[in-house]
């Protein structure tokens, strides 16, 4: 056992004298204008994707997204067997009259 720490402080011992010479290279130290780089690429490359998704979502919508599903009354569903505690308890909290239903229909809203 003896000879087992002593082997062990020995390479320990080399370790250190072999290391004392050298220098670490960090990726960071040759690289000073990498952020000019990252400033090409967000300008070149996020800013036209960006511009492109906010088109594709708000400019080409074709309205049928505000066209409530058909109203289907299955028995499982909408099963109120106690009321919401607010309102008339039969409204959810985040009720949204164009798109959720009540147990008998959608609420007939003008827009």
């Amino acid at each position: 056992m003896s000879h087992l720490a002593r082997s062990y402080v020995k390479f320990l011992n080399q370790a250190k004298a072999s290391n004392l010479g050298q220098v670490r290279h960090m990726s960071g130290a040759d690289h000073g204008d990498g952020w000019k780089l990252w400033k090409k690429i967000f300008f070149a490359g996020a800013i036209p994707v960006i511009i492109l998704s906010h088109v594709n979502a708000f400019g080409m919508s074709d309205g049928s997204e505000h066209v409530p599903p058909p109203f289907i009354p299955y028995d499982h569903l909408r099963i109120r067997t106690k009321g919401f505690p607010w309102g008339d308890g039969n409204h959810s909290l985040i009720h949204n009259a164009h798109m959720n239903s009540l147990p008998d229909g959608y609420e007939e809203t003008e827009h």
